[in-house]
């Protein structure tokens, strides 16, 4: 135990589906003393406030958004540059963390100075676009996400780091309330006086530690990085489905790519369910109507749209673990609710049988929105799932199954003898460090 303890190799964390597999859930376990793998710090490397991630660990439960799923065990968060920062919105889940027993939330938080910021103003433009696109929604979260990172390729963004400078955030902030004016003015959807949100800036300026690109190193020298992702691979802004996705980079390129920056790696855990769920609009070949798991933290949201269900697909989880790159461990959840499901291992389509989907050429849109028709007119093939779902799992994925949960509670998740090499594998030296470039997103 000690010398796991001591271990340096990082973990980087992704849902391999559409979101809501148990990232939250498997950060908080990596964290926690009953692992005890010295982790220093959960770096959040893409997303922004829309995240979800349920954590339920000693009779405390708590849905995160910005802050790391390792808070509870006292873990400090880095928000990476790649975040999308809202401000208003941590100072409030702040607050709920304090009434959870988590002493000075904020203290335990670092902010990267480049990130952008979201700002009520981008939340009342993404509700309000959303809105007019009435049954053609793409199933938005509703949280400004898309406006913030399609704003920020045109103009001067809002960031971090501009909380310490009220004049050049200011600036910012009248611009971007100008720019969307013609949008907001004629619908219900509405935002507080620049004068208000900059009192708000200048007191989260002044909470956080807002730092610069030293920081993960920082954090490095101290212990084992985990990076947690938000949503799933499944609807990644250049690897999902084509509208339906985020504005945001899922797969793990940002989490390499800083790590890159300290000549460090990690291994990869794709998290998945033993079934399949998606939030909202969007391509869901085995999606069964009649499948109707209990979800007391998942529901229809009014952006978002329904919480739908469906059986496993081993053709969507094969085409998620090629778009990472490929993956070092598999997390798979929700195992009590395994009995007597089932598994679609091919599609029947129109051109003939498909039992995987071709990753195209990286930020090919054109690629993706071919997929999406594809799975538009897939019919599934089924195989009744046997009762060792991650024995099953490893052989038509070729991934080993590393860590496992048949229920919500941090005391239902178990690790399994892959997760030892896996943790060996993954120290420093074990693999020469490959910088992944990110070019920049164009519109």
């Amino acid at each position: 135990m000690a010398d796991r303890a001591r271990a340096g190799g990082h973990l980087i964390v992704v849902d391999l589906g559409f979101g809501d597999a148990g990232k939250g859930a498997t950060v908080d376990w990596l964290c926690s003393p009953e692992a005890a793998l010295g982790v220093s710090a959960v770096v959040r490397f893409n997303g922004g406030a829309q995240a979800a991630h349920n954590v339920v660990a000693g009779g405390r439960h708590h849905t995160f958004a910005q802050f790391g799923s390792g808070t509870f065990s006292g873990v400090p968060t880095l928000l990476s540059e790649h975040m999308l920062v809202e401000p208003l919105a941590l100072a409030a889940e702040a607050e709920r963390l304090i009434r959870l027993g988590v002493a000075d939330p904020l203290s335990l938080l670092s902010v990267d100075g480049r990130a952008l910021l979201t700002t009520p103003v981008h939340i009342a433009a993404n509700r309000a676009r959303e809105e007019a696109r009435g049954a053609d929604r793409h199933g938005s979260c509703g949280r400004g996400i898309g406006e913030t990172a399609a704003y920020a390729l045109r103009h001067d963004a809002p960031r971090v780091a501009d909380c310490l400078r009220p004049a050049v955030l200011g600036q910012k902030l009248r611009a971007l309330a100008e720019h969307y004016r013609p949008l907001l003015a004629p619908s219900a959807h509405h935002h507080e006086p620049i004068e208000l949100l900059l009192d708000a800036y200048r007191a989260f300026g002044a909470a956080v530690r807002i730092t610069g690109p030293g920081e993960l190193a920082r954090f490095a020298r101290y212990g084992r990085l985990v990076f947690e992702g938000a949503q799933g691979v499944l609807l990644d802004e250049w690897r999902g489905f084509h509208p339906y996705t985020t504005w945001s980079t899922v797969e793990p390129r940002n989490a390499r790519t800083l790590l890159a920056g300290i000549g460090a790696t990690a291994a990869v855990l794709g998290v998945t369910r033993a079934y399949t769920t998606r939030h909202g609009a969007g391509p869901f070949p085995t999606e069964d109507p009649g499948l109707r798991h209990r979800e007391p933290h998942n529901g229809a949201g009014r952006y978002q749209g329904a919480f739908r269900q469906g059986a496993l697909d081993t053709v969507l989880l094969r085409y998620a673990v090629a778009v990472c790159g490929g993956v070092d461990g598999l997390v798979v959840t929700h195992l009590d609710r395994a009995a007597g499901g089932k598994a679609a291992t091919a599609y029947a389509t129109p051109d003939g049988m498909r039992d995987a989907l071709e990753p195209g050429p990286w930020q090919d849109l054109g690629h993706q929105r071919a997929l999406t028709e594809i799975l538009a007119a897939a019919t599934p093939v089924y195989t009744d799932l046997p009762a060792d779902v991650p024995g099953w799992l490893r052989h038509h994925l070729g991934v080993p199954v590393v860590l496992t949960a048949d229920g919500p509670d941090r005391r239902a998740r178990r690790a399994t003898e892959s997760f030892e090499a896996l943790l060996r594998r993954s120290e420093p030296g074990a693999r020469p460090p490959t910088p992944v470039p990110t070019p920049a997103r164009t519109a």
